[in-house]
This record gives C-alpha cells, structure tokens and sequence, in this order.
C-alpha cells in the first residue's frame, strides 16, 4: 500500500485550539495596561462598569450614538478622536469579545473579601488640632504646602486663588488664579506654580504653569494649553544653562509625560516621554551617577505603573518600567526616602483612587514600600491597607531615631471607619507599625497634605487639605463639610 506520503500528499496538522477567554484577555487587555485578574473587582462592576468601557476602546458599542457621546465639545474632544480612542469601526470580532468577557464573569467574585478593621487605631495624642481663620465654602483645596518661611500655602479651586497663610493661620495675603492651584515648586526669588485648568475630568488644554515672583507678586506665564497638569518639575535636563520643564498632564483620555526644553529666546519647545493620560508626579535624580538629571514618573489611569527616564545629558530620555500595576489600583502618591537606612533610596507608593465607579473597598489600597536592591531594582517590603489612601509621608514625627508615617485616604470607610480619613502610623520597630486616629479628622475630607515646621520649634507638623466631595451613601458629610467651610487643618506636633 503506497502511504499519503510518498503520493505527496501529508495529512492535514490538527486544527489549533481556540484560545480560551483568558488567553484572550491575557493577549487584547494587555495592549494598553497590565493584566487585571478577574477577582481585583466585583462581578457586577466588570459587568456594568468595566467590560462595557473595555468595549468601547475596541470599537464595540451597545447602541448607536453612543460612541458619538463619548466625546467632550471642543478641543478636547477633537484630541480624543485624533488619537483614536474608540474606533468607528471594532478592532476585535466580536466572538472572541465575548469570550473575554464571559471569562471575567465566569471567574470574578461576588464581592471582594474585606479583612475586618475591628477598632482601627488609637487616640492621636502626640498633635493638636489648629484651624486656620479661613473659611471657603465649600472646601475646594488643591494644594497646601509649608512655606520656607513659615507659615502655608493654599491654593483652592473653586475660589481660583492662592493664599498665604502665616504661621498663626492668619491670612497674609491672596492671588487670583485659574481654576487648580495643584504644585508649587519655589526656588529663592518666586516659584513655578502648576495650574489644572479644570478639576472635573477633560482632555481640554486648559492648564498653565506660571512663574510668580515673590516681591512683586507679578506672574509670568511660562507654558500653556495642557491637558490638566498636577505637577511639574523644573531642571536643566540638557546642560545648557537653562531651565526646562517635565508636566504631569493627567488629561482624562489623551495627555502624558512631557519635556518642556527651553530656547535661548525664553520659549519651550515640547517633546512627550510617554503620551499616556494618567501622569501623577515626577521625581529627580541621577540614578546611573553620570552627572546628569534623571526622572522617576508615577502614573494611574489606565496604565497604571512607576517609570524610569534616564537622560543621556542632552535632554533625550530612555524608558525603563520599574513596577507595572493593575489598572484598578487607582494610584495616587510618589515618594523617593531611604526607609531602612542602607543607603539607597526606596519606594513609598500608595493607591486609593476610587471615583471612576460607585466606591468600593479594595484590599489592596493602602500604602506600599519597595525597598532598593540595586540602583535599578525594588523589592515588595511592607503593605499598609488604608482604604482610598491618597498620601503617604514618612517622618521621625516623634524623634525616636525611626521613621513614622503620616497618610491622608479620600475614599475611607465612611461607613464604618471615617477617622480613617487620617491615619498617623507610628514605627514601634521591626517593621510593625500602630495606627493613630483623630476625632478632628471628620472635620473635613482630606486629599492633599504636606509635613513641614510651621512655628519653627524643632519637630514636624501636619498640615491636611480638605475638599468637598460626594460622599455614597451620604450620611450628611457633606452638608456638614460645605457649612463648616473648612479648607486645611493643621496637626501641631506637641513633642515641644
């Protein structure tokens, strides 16, 4: 019998397997963040919320018009469309969507298991409460900040301006400015101050960064039509003697990390490093030792994750991802401190962004440190949970020779722990911390904090910036939040 082959004829290769929903899911959600396990959220949010959002990105709507909805008027609608966000067309057949979708259903939970809190922390005992003589309604601070001279900076956003607060909380002075006063970086004569343009989502370029001189209390606009900025950082990134910029511009669907190099007529030419919404905060410094400036970068948003640009001295960058996250994490604050004093500088990192659906309690927001291993490398080494963390600052609060922390969440348990929305964490050693809470901390709703020495008297205070904001389910928070007009609270270190 002569075989198939030697007739030339080869039996056909078994037929591939279909891929399954989370092959597809691994392959298609990966293209624009990390992998999101199915039991990071709730079946029901995956399925009202999150997988119809998903869609859209593929081209895939519910209904007619409702891809046209999507899009703000103007400017910044016009940038969504350029950059192709949601297609007209879909980009994935729609039988391998559905498969990933009835993976994520198939396998996410109910609901997400919360660890009880039980009675979350002991009476903070070791700062005072103090209000400042201000009073906004409703509290809109998006920034507070300890001046080099004593005393505060606010900057509120439904006001529009900036205020000096001295050291008594007195108001010294005020400026007007555009919606969003969100980062103030001071050098000596003045300081660069970022605005948003707009605290409610846009991909509108509506934000600034300004240069306001201290004596004359003159401002000089330095760079325009960004796409909601909440930070810049300011450097000679290219060695020619001049000031450049790094934005955060945050946007809502388009934005991204961009590099502002300034020419010898004054202007800035723009360049982006990663055209990604979602930039939080940048950090400088010389990572690889070459002399040059270099910049750590957060971002949320979607593609969530911490980013290393190393800079070849010319003002040219080269990315390296040093953590990735999953895009529900909703990251929120950045800090560079050598934490176990070896030396090396480590991760403080924390997520608790929660206003892209209904809120709810995540087991893993809190307040994370990756400590340095090598110049390029950080290792997991502590986990804090700490529902809707918004910031984390560790600091020798208590003069003990270890470092403390002192972190803010805007998305607590109101529900069952508000206090929550302050926690003062304080190192009793071999990586054990006791959580401290203040009645104090129900006067306001917290999202921006900073640590400085407000009276210079030798040990750190606290200052708190509150804004209001909706609360689910609304037991008369904000009622009493917009009343009591309180934008900042100061926690005053009583060591002396």
């Amino acid at each position: 019998m002569l075989s198939l082959a030697l007739l030339g004829l080869a039996p056909a290769p078994p037929a591939a397997p279909d891929p399954t929903g989370e092959q597809l899911a691994r392959i298609y959600c990966a293209i624009c963040h990390a992998y999101p396990a199915p039991d990071l959220l709730p079946k029901a949010i995956w399925k009202d919320v999150v997988l119809p959002r998903m869609g859209q990105q593929f081209g895939i709507y519910p209904a007619d018009g409702v891809r046209a909805s999507l899009f703000e008027p103007g400017p910044g609608g016009e940038r969504v469309r350029a950059a192709g966000i949601f297609p007209e067309e879909a980009t994935l057949p729609d039988e391998l969507w559905q498969r990933i979708c009835q993976f994520y259903l198939d396998q996410a939970p109910d609901s997400l298991l919360i660890p009880a809190s039980g009675a979350y922390g002991k009476p903070l005992t070791q700062f005072a409460a103090r209000l400042p003589a201000l009073s906004l309604s409703p509290p809109s601070t998006t920034l507070i900040r300890f001046r080099p001279d004593g005393g505060l900076w606010l900057g509120d956003a439904n006001t529009q301006r900036m205020y000096w607060l001295r050291p008594d909380l007195s108001v010294e002075k005020a400026a007007r400015l555009a919606e969003g006063v969100v980062d103030i970086q001071p050098d000596g004569l003045g300081a660069f101050i970022t605005l948003m343009g707009s605290f409610s989502p846009t991909d509108a370029p509506s934000g600034a960064v300004v240069y306001l001189k201290d004596q004359s209390g003159v401002g000089q606009l330095l760079l325009e039509n960004l796409q909601r900025p909440v930070h810049s950082t300011w450097a000679d990134f290219n060695g020619d003697g001049r000031r450049d910029a790094v934005v955060c511009e945050y946007g809502k669907w388009t934005g991204g990390l961009s590099l502002w190099l300034q020419q010898p007529d004054g202007s800035f030419s723009k360049t982006w490093l990663r055209q990604k919404p979602g930039a939080i905060k940048t950090l400088v410094r010389d990572f690889n030792n070459d002399g040059f400036p270099d910049l750590l970068a957060l971002f949320g948003q979607g593609d969530e994750g911490i980013f290393r640009y190393i800079n070849d001295g010319h003002g040219h960058f080269t990315e390296a991802i040093v953590l990735r996250l999953p895009p529900t994490y909703g990251s929120s604050s950045l800090r560079l401190i050598d934490v176990n004093a070896d030396g090396r500088e480590d991760i403080v990192y924390t997520c608790g962004d929660n206003a892209d659906y209904r809120p709810i309690l995540k087991p893993y927001h809190g307040i994370y440190i990756f400590t340095a291993t090598d110049s390029s490398a950080y290792s997991p080494a502590l986990f804090l949970p700490l529902h809707g963390a918004y910031d984390a600052i560790p600091a020798d609060f208590d003069r003990d020779g270890d470092l403390d922390m002192a972190a803010i969440a805007f998305f607590p348990d109101f529900s069952h722990s508000p206090a929550q929305g302050f926690v003062y964490f304080e190192n009793i050693g071999a990586g054990q911390y006791t959580p401290h809470t203040s009645d104090a901390s129900a006067l306001g709703r917290w999202i921006v904090m900073d640590v400085g020495d407000i009276e210079n008297d030798g040990d750190l205070d606290i200052a708190l910036g509150a804004l209001t904001f909706e609360v689910i389910p609304d037991r008369g928070e904000v009622r009493r939040w917009v009343e009591g007009g309180l934008p900042a609270l100061i926690l005053e270190n009583k060591l002396k």
